[in-house]
């Protein structure tokens, strides 16, 4: 067996969707500052980021649409406690069978464009069909861009996100198939800019997760088993995790 790691880097000025804090580390205490009797001494740091910030998961209570989440709930939400209802911390570690669609590599090229659009027919080229609980990860080849913040966030030109990525049609085609989350290796999952049609779709209508920023560029195999375990953020709407695929 062979562990695969597909989780991004965290550092200071990682790159971050526009309506998102950044990710922030300094140290708070350096070697040398307190030291023990015996020589001991110690360093640590204060983290500050969103919880869509990094490789990340997107809880249930992520997006709603004309008031109500998933299933029809209406928000219970409040700055300090967060959504009462389909928060991160509610997601069970995950251990399930995860396929990959390698779009770049069926394009023929390194990376996407940035206006390039994932149709059915793309996903159902890639010759993995996802089954009921799955993980399905798409590579656009953007994982490449990580160190690169103005390229992976916005292609490169502009202030807004712009990237690759599926449309509504393929997003259907994926919740036919009933997976238990889809994720890409893009800062928004889905074709940017949008009106977040494919959010809605998967996270309000289906109730299917999304992982973004994910680092799918050295996964050899089309199907392996996706194991990430979200932090337990009581009422947040997302989390970091550390995804790895195990071959």
């Amino acid at each position: 067996m062979k562990l695969y790691d597909l989780g991004q880097p965290l550092y200071a000025g990682v790159p971050h969707f526009p309506g998102h804090p950044p990710f922030a580390m300094t140290l708070n205490k350096l070697h040398g500052e307190f030291v023990l009797n015996n020589g001991a001494s110690s360093a640590s740091e204060t983290l500050a980021l969103g919880g869509h910030v990094g490789t990340h998961i997107d809880a249930l209570s992520h997006f709603s649409c004309d008031g109500k989440m998933h299933a029809g709930v209406v928000p219970r939400q409040s700055y300090t406690g967060g959504v009462e209802d389909y928060a991160v911390d509610t997601i069970d570690p995950i251990w399930r069978r995860g396929v990959l669609f390698d779009v770049a590599r069926l394009a023929g090229v390194d990376a996407l464009d940035p206006d390039f659009a994932v149709t059915p027919e793309h996903l159902r080229d890639c010759g993995v069909e996802p089954r009921a609980g799955d993980i399905a990860l798409i590579r656009t080849g953007w994982g490449a861009f990580w160190r690169d913040a103005r390229r992976f966030v916005t292609g490169g030109s502009g202030a807004q996100a712009r990237g690759p990525g599926p449309r509504i049609e393929a997003a259907r085609w994926l919740s036919e198939r009933g997976v238990f989350a889809a994720g890409s290796d893009t800062i928004a999952f889905e074709k940017v800019p949008s009106n977040m049609e494919v959010h809605v779709h998967l996270l309000v209508e289906c109730g299917i997760h999304i992982i973004e920023c994910l680092n799918l560029e050295n996964l050899p195999v089309q199907e392996f088993t996706f194991v990430a375990l979200p932090l337990k953020i009581r009422g947040g709407t997302g989390s970091p995790i550390r995804p790895v695929a195990m071959v």
